[in-house]
């Protein structure tokens, strides 16, 4: 169970079967999508280590309405593609989170229908419920649901931290440069190793 009050919260960007799995959307694009399936697997060993130390799992799932009525521009002007092969539908396995990333029934999981995780969704909600201060992130794509999402919660001057090793992009160097200007402006940059260091550390302030 999420505790009631929790400084410190992991979360994960968008990955979903569209990013991460060989039936998804992405793949049959012809995207590579190795990156994704290994920042999956790197986010779930996050995950597990979370719920280990009661540290709150908030997982994010890009997605639109049946008809895309929710989609905006993104949809009908700038990613036409998306909608022309029916990808991230909400009411398709597109959007489910795919098995490499283990999400748990305890864990928290929302719906954007943006890159950015805290536009029109109750993240910034829970987020304050728990009295969150410190935000661990991960997911894909790193240069745009990612970038967006830690852009925002800085913003609002959340205490941003992204693992780098964690996250995954189509091009590695959209990869590269995301991470450097997230870096220098939005949040601090620590390897997997040391996210789980302090998610350790944060359970045992809590105990």
């Amino acid at each position: 169970m999420v505790r009631p009050h929790a400084d410190t919260v992991l979360l994960l960007i968008d990955l979903q079967r569209a990013f991460c799995d060989s039936d998804g959307s992405m793949s049959r694009q012809g995207r590579d999508i190795s990156a994704m399936r290994e920042a999956a697997r790197t986010c779930a060993r996050l995950a597990a280590a979370a719920r280990a130390a009661t540290v709150p799992v908030i997982w994010t799932r890009m997605g639109f309405r049946p008809g895309y009525a929710d989609g905006g521009r993104l949809v009908w002007n700038i990613r036409p593609a998306l909608r022309e092969i029916d990808a991230l539908r909400l009411d398709t396995p597109d959007c489910e989170i795919t098995h490499l990333a283990a999400a748990s029934e305890h864990d928290i999981i929302i719906e954007k229908p943006r890159y950015s995780a805290v536009y029109a969704t109750p993240l910034e909600a829970i987020l304050r419920s728990l009295g969150t201060s410190r935000i661990i992130v991960g997911g894909v794509t790193t240069s745009m649901c990612v970038d967006t999402t830690v852009r925002d919660l800085s913003q609002r001057d959340h205490d941003v931290l992204l693992a780098s090793d964690a996250c995954g992009d189509f091009d590695p160097a959209r990869h590269d440069a995301a991470i450097a200007a997230m870096e220098f402006g939005f949040c601090r940059i620590v390897a997997a190793q040391e996210a789980l260091d302090i998610i350790s550390s944060s359970s045992q302030r809590a105990t």
